[in-house]
């Protein structure tokens, strides 16, 4: 068949589908009345007087724009900068084929029925999501509505207890705490992300941060519906081949990461709160005594004032309490143990900086033009306005002051905000806005504010801002979060893979949770306490914290919760190489650290929420119950072994793993490299010291490959400036040989030319009839019988290859 041909039965096809949808929906809202196209945006008129743009964002993706004449709308924040410069540079066309027009873009293109008029979304002529009526946009409701077919799955809606499909539920659009919460269908937390992600492969994000509501074929069963009380009417949609490929665009659309400093992947020593100088010391000091990993400790609101009311907003020393803080904090980085300092955005009227913030204007106001004041938890409060630079420049002078006094890190708490008025008007680039309006923007805006300024302030360093609330894109602002004030129990620990999951896919990486539990707890449970630990070596951040009357730092408890723990912080520290590989990989290509099991079988394990990839070698399933003595674990195809127990398990069903509490059901994929550094004790000792790569033989015989990325862990710019390297490690059997490649490229300051590096091979069936490296014979080799492993000793040149041949 000529290509002329098979194009002529495309839109035959097309128009066929077109009409066919048109017949379903006899009413109508509008119809096309003219159009016009530039170089990347189609800009229709319709008859009711509404404009809609539809411009291309590059790979698979597309931005939707509802606008009415005389009514107001605020800036979009999902799109990074990058984002919207490059679209300027997207190609595309525009062809009239009567009833519609097809608006043509890089590996997407949308059909656009002219009456009524509605939207459709295709990739290669596949239609993947269309428009149900499209936007609405009234008086104090606007949004938009799509179609849903009967079998597709949706991820979406951000932080919620309500398993990985969240298909048929409805939920608020408005960030919001939930203090104490657990395994209980909650539809309202601190995170919520207005945007969807299907089986289909389609994701759709809704560009507006107002209150709203997010209806997934709830109240209509097969109708997704976007609301808002005002702002924008303007989405993404972005279409993919495969889970993956999908995930990778939304992030390059919403902003990569950036590398946060490697400290950040150490360990936290926090709690709610240490009340002093001394007491501080004292928890530091018993971290060595142990020689349990450390890297950071982390000040809650003591660190300003004796009491939990009454002091928010002093952005100050106590010096009572913290006599010499500057001391403190110089004798911990001495250490390599950096401190972090949580501040919140509320000014208390009891506050020593209350009149200086209202004399400065710095606070949200009341319709008067007034300190909008209120009432909550810790006081009477004003909101300082993080929307205005003003307000800004006055909130910054305070994490200057302490930047200079040695602080490495900031602590955003309450940045829902927990309390908003909805009355409370805010200045956002000139114009005043609600608190209904702007409230989902707020924690996002106070990152960027916290992570922009002080990376002007110290453009030598990595920024750290931990946050429990944002928006779409936020991780472009450093932003950390965490799943806020979770029960201490086993129902707290459960839903802990659903929540970080469900973020992780829309480009929030590091969502992570206050491991151990944080509310609540009369007595302390060591089995749950140890196994929500133990699943906290495979997340993004790995931050014990929780209330103060059961201690969350596993050096207050009895000998054997501590040993226990300890190995596993240790192993935490002990895959620094590769679990910094994640984060360069996130930072590099948008792809999160933890996975759903989707990215191996979308169809098979899309509504999964029990276990999940940490990374490409990785499975982990985090144990959430009481006194088993086995779990029942489901496998993907292929082959698996148990990273505790060496044991081989055929992928492809459920195979039931035993347990004691020494051990986590943790399982490596067949061909996966895991680079290590066995025995840190602080992430700064990492650099340039020896390695041990272990690699587990693929049976099947079939190629793998890992990059292991390597920097000072410090430099902000090191992926702009290529002051990196990537250790690329390639396996493949050929005939009876096991070949290995090791090939680095790249370089940084300080980098040494020769590592050391230990090879441990492991899942081999018999013992290796000889080594030859780079050609030569070896006898640098010995062979483990009892786990079946191979361990070969060589000094790996980063200025040229290796190849190491293992005679099986």
């Amino acid at each position: 068949m000529s290509f002329v041909m098979i194009k002529k039965n495309y839109y035959l096809a097309l128009l066929l589908c077109i009409t066919a949808f048109t017949s379903v929906f006899k009413a109508t809202a509008a119809d096309v009345t003219s159009f016009s196209h530039d170089a990347s945006t189609l800009t229709i008129q319709r008859s009711d007087g509404m404009s809609v743009n539809i411009g291309g964002l590059g790979q698979g993706s597309v931005e939707v724009v509802y606008q009415k004449e005389g009514v107001s709308t605020l800036p979009g924040l999902a799109l990074s900068n990058d984002t919207q410069s490059a679209r300027l540079q997207v190609n595309t066309s525009v062809q009239d084929k009567g009833a519609y027009l097809l608006f043509n873009a890089p590996d997407i293109q949308v059909a656009v029925e002219k009456s009524p008029f509605r939207l459709r979304f295709m990739k290669q002529g596949v239609v993947k999501v269309e428009e149900e009526q499209g936007g609405f946009i009234y008086d104090g409701l606007r949004g938009v509505r799509f179609r849903l077919n009967d079998t597709e799955k949706l991820y979406g809606g951000g932080q919620r207890v309500m398993g990985m499909d969240r298909r048929g539920k409805r939920m608020p659009l408005y960030n919001r705490a939930s203090y104490g919460y657990a395994d209980v269908e909650t539809d309202q937390m601190y995170y919520s992300l207005p945007a969807v992600m299907s089986s289909k492969h389609y994701a759709i994000l809704f560009d507006n941060t107002a209150k709203g509501n997010l209806d997934i074929g709830h109240t209509e069963k097969n109708v997704l519906q976007f609301d808002a009380v005002s702002g924008r009417v303007a989405y993404v949609v972005s279409v993919a081949d495969a889970l993956p490929e999908l995930v990778k665009q939304v992030v390059s659309l919403t902003g990569k990461q950036p590398l946060p400093p490697k400290w950040a992947l150490g360990n936290f020593a926090s709690r709610f709160g240490y009340r002093s100088e001394q007491q501080t010391r004292e928890v530091v000091s018993l971290y060595n005594q142990f020689d349990i990993p450390l890297d950071a400790v982390v000040l809650d609101l003591y660190w300003f004032g004796p009491d939990i009311k009454g002091h928010m907003g002093n952005l100050d020393w106590d010096r009572n309490a913290f006599p010499t803080p500057e001391k403190m904090i110089a004798d911990f980085s001495a250490q390599g143990v950096n401190t972090v300092v949580i501040t919140e955005p509320f000014i208390l009227t009891t506050s020593s900086q209350y009149k200086h913030a209202a004399d400065s204007r710095a606070l949200a106001t009341n319709l008067a033009g007034e300190p909008r004041l209120f009432d909550f938890y810790f006081g009477n409060t004003g909101l300082v306005d993080v929307f205005n630079p003003d307000a800004q420049d006055w909130f910054w002078q305070h994490y200057a002051k302490l930047s200079d006094q040695g602080v490495s890190g900031w602590w955003g708490d309450l940045g829902e905000p927990e309390v908003h008025p909805y009355d409370a008007m805010h200045n956002w680039e000139g114009v005043t806005v609600t608190g209904d309006e702007v409230h989902n923007a707020y924690g996002h805006k106070w990152a960027q504010m916290v992570y922009e300024r002080t990376l002007t302030k110290n453009p030598q360093k990595r920024p750290l801002v931990l946050m429990r609330s944002g928006f779409l894109g936020s991780q472009r602002y450093g932003m950390i979060p965490w799943t806020g004030d979770v029960a201490r129990s086993w129902g707290g620990l459960k839903p802990q893979v659903e929540l970080s999951l469900q973020m992780s896919v829309f480009g929030l990486a590091y969502t992570h949770s206050d491991l151990g539990g944080f509310a609540g707890g009369e007595e302390f449970d060591a089995e749950m306490y140890t196994r929500w630990l133990q699943a906290g070596v495979f997340t993004p951040v790995y931050r014990p914290h929780a209330q103060e009357h059961i201690p969350p730092e596993p050096v207050f408890h009895d000998q054997d919760t501590r040993d226990i723990v300890k190995r596993f912080i240790q192993l935490r520290y002990d895959l620094l190489p590769y679990n910094y590989s994640l984060a360069y990989e996130n930072a590099l290509t948008g792809m999160p650290l933890m996975r759903p099991l989707a990215f191996i079988d979308s169809e098979a394990y899309f509504t999964h929420d029990d276990s999940y990839l940490w990374g490409e070698a990785f499975l982990v399933q985090p144990v959430t119950a009481p006194g088993v003595s086995s779990v029942s674990v489901d496998l993907p195809e292929g082959d698996w072994f148990g990273f505790f127990d060496h044991k081989h398990y055929e992928g492809g069903g459920t195979v039931e793993y035993p347990l004691d509490i020494n051990t986590l059901p943790v399982f490596v994929k067949a061909g996966a490299f895991v680079p290590m550094q066995p025995g840190l004790k602080r992430t700064r000792d990492s650099h340039n010291q020896p390695l041990e790569i272990h690699h587990w033989a693929n049976a099947s015989g079939k190629h793998s490959i890992f990059t292991l990325y390597e920097d000072d862990g410090v430099n902000p710019q090191a992926i702009q400036e290529a002051q990196y390297i990537a250790m690329q490690f390639e396996a493949s059997h050929v005939n009876e040989t096991l070949q290995i490649n090791a090939n680095t490229q790249g370089q940084y300051e300080g980098v040494k030319q020769q590592r050391p590096v230990e090879w441990h091979i492991h899942a081999l069936n018999t013992k290796p009839t000889g080594v030859a490296i780079d050609g030569l014979l070896s006898d640098a080799w010995q062979w483990d019988e009892q786990k079946s492993r191979l361990i070969i000793k060589t000094n790996l040149s980063l200025s040229q290859p290796m190849k190491i041949d293992i005679a099986l």
